[in-house]
């Protein structure tokens, strides 16, 4: 078994973080068995290292290694291209194709950004890792292969399992053993022998003396963030090498390659889970401020039935306009008015009224309906304006309006027709 110092000379792989080497460790305990194994980390931290150690160290070194980029093949092409497909399967499908399961029989698949897969291929896939089996598209023909499977991913697969966008028993299959990638900004002392290696290596390319870094410079170079990773410090190495005539690096003159420099001491930002759209929100708001508006009018119903039952107008006139004030942020006249068109109060008697049990309960459900009605009437008028509103922005299609109301299709379809849109 070969030591982790001999894969990094043998790799080129620079650093002696702890977390890097116990990387490294595991890729290379790992790889003389046919175990399925997961490498995650930040997207440009070097993932696609470790799937070449692991195939060069196995007993199938001598067989393909095929790495398979997921994300960057369309949806609908993707099963096609993993397990082949049979003549006319498909439109242009002039001729039979073998899949990359089929070619890397006996060797090893890459699979980058596996959580970008389709939920219908990671079903074929999974079919796969349990007993090596798979269908051609348009074949009913059950064929076997023996591959290793080696995945990578920079998503949060926890977080995609919770919201369906993968299979968590594939995510078990796939993480047999995790082999995690630290980002650079905690592999702070490997920062300058990564950018010592990449000015030499470009130096030698474009055939000019090699930039150095100043003390100053040194220290903004270990202290940045690099949220783009190795693949941002080689691209900043790169552009200095080919731009800069003094090959001496000041401060100020890294301080331009590095964006937003200045705030490179600032916690990292949290990945915070997505947010339902502003539409959804809106309509969350406008139902909250219809209940509140609701228990207010109550309020109203209860203090104005209260207070005519004593007798007390004065009282009655002067907590209805304070209510009035609370739901319509009004006042005066204004709060009268508005109390008079909305809420369809009655005005206050001036005489005396009959306090009889009878009468009391008559005029109790009588104020209760005529509330609840003008209440009904509010929220059917509000469920019609949104309908509407979301049927024209986006352009009459059913679909994504009912996606944007958060109803079904057929709910929204059924609202079309109750309410004559």
């Amino acid at each position: 078994m070969e030591s982790v110092q001999a894969i990094k000379q043998r790799f080129e792989i620079i650093g002696n973080d702890p977390k890097l080497n116990r990387a490294l460790e595991k890729a290379i305990q790992v790889a003389p068995t046919d175990i399925s194994v997961l490498v995650t980390g930040e997207s440009g931290v070097g993932k696609e290292a470790v799937p070449k150690i692991i195939h060069s160290l196995s007993h199938r070194k001598h067989a393909k290694y095929i790495a398979v980029n997921c994300g960057a093949i369309p949806e609908g092409t993707i099963d096609s291209e993993l397990f082949g497909h049979e003549k006319g399967a498909f439109t242009g499908a002039t001729q039979t194709r073998r899949g990359y399961f089929e070619v890397a029989d006996g060797g090893t698949i890459f699979l980058d950004e596996v959580g970008e897969l389709p939920l219908t291929t990671q079903v074929r896939l999974l079919r796969i890792l349990e007993n090596g089996e798979f269908l051609k598209v348009g074949s009913s023909q059950v064929q076997k292969t023996d591959v290793r499977i080696v995945a990578a991913t920079n998503m949060n697969m926890i977080e995609a399992i919770k919201e369906g966008k993968f299979r968590e028993d594939l995510y078990y299959r796939l993480s047999t053993v995790d082999i995690h990638i630290p980002p650079l900004r905690e592999r702070s002392e490997d920062v300058h022998l990564l950018f010592r290696k990449f000015a030499s290596d470009f130096g030698q390319k474009y055939k000019m003396p090699t930039i150095r870094l100043r003390d100053d410079a040194i220290q903004l170079l270990t202290k940045y963030r690099w949220p783009g990773n190795i693949r941002q410090l080689r691209n900043v190495a790169e552009q200095i090498s080919v731009l800069e005539t003094e090959r001496n690096i000041s401060l100020s003159t890294l301080n331009d390659y590095l964006p937003n420099a200045n705030d490179s001491n600032l916690p990292a930002v949290i990945e915070r889970r997505k947010k339902e759209s502003d539409f959804s929100n809106e309509r969350e708001i406008l139902y909250k401020v219809l209940f509140d508006m609701k228990g207010d009018l109550n309020d109203l119903k209860k203090l104005t039935l209260e207070l005519l039952q004593n007798n007390d107008s004065s009282k009655v006139q002067e907590e209805n306009e304070h209510l009035i004030r609370k739901i319509y942020g009004t006042n005066g006249e204004d709060a009268k008015e508005e109390d008079s068109k909305a809420l369809k109060v009655l005005p206050l008697p001036e005489a005396r009224i009959e306090t009889g049990p009878e009468i009391q309960q008559e005029d109790k459900y009588h104020f209760a309906e005529e509330i609840e009605e003008e209440e009904t009437l509010s929220l059917q008028e509000k469920e019609i304006e949104l309908i509407r509103k979301s049927l024209e922005r986006n352009r009459g299609k059913r679909k994504a309006a009912a996606a944007e109301l958060g109803i079904s299709e057929r709910t929204l379809y059924r609202k079309i027709k109750q309410y004559d849109l």
